[in-house]
């Protein structure tokens, strides 16, 4: 038998797969891929001091971060001081959670910190934790 028939219009038959598109398709994808991934991680980029520390289990609670430049995240949300006024005491309401947690940035003034701390606290927020990255071993403070 011949390896290449011919069709009924004359034009020989191949039944090859043709891998260029494919290849393609699959390197378009990686590329996809590459771009996306550190898009879907969220939450705002800071450097948390380190300290003696248990993990932190964000799906229990809200998180309010404070960046180097005393910039306030309701959970990835940003907000200004008044905004966070007016807004944390609606979500916590709604959301009911067991811990609000505080991330600020080890570079941030410890005065923002404390104005949010302090804020929890007018609106009657029982628990409040901040939030350190833990401790090498064979590291001191």
């Amino acid at each position: 038998m011949n390896r290449n028939r011919q069709a009924t219009n004359g034009l020989p038959v191949r039944a090859e797969i043709n891998v260029t598109s494919l290849v393609d398709v699959a390197f378009i994808l990686l590329i996809i891929f590459m771009i996306t991934a550190p898009i879907l991680q969220g939450g705002v980029e800071i450097e948390i001091p380190r300290a003696p520390a248990a993990p932190l289990r964000a799906s229990e609670g809200i998180v309010i971060t404070i960046d180097r430049t005393g910039r306030i995240y309701l959970d990835d949300t940003p907000v200004t001081m008044e905004e966070f006024d007016a807004s944390v005491v609606q979500v916590i309401k709604r959301r009911d959670p067991e811990t609000v947690y505080v991330k600020g940035d080890a570079n941030v003034a410890y005065g923002v910190v404390l104005k949010v701390i302090g804020k929890l606290k007018e609106a009657e927020i029982e628990t409040v934790s901040l939030v350190a990255e833990p401790e090498e071993e064979g590291r001191g403070g």
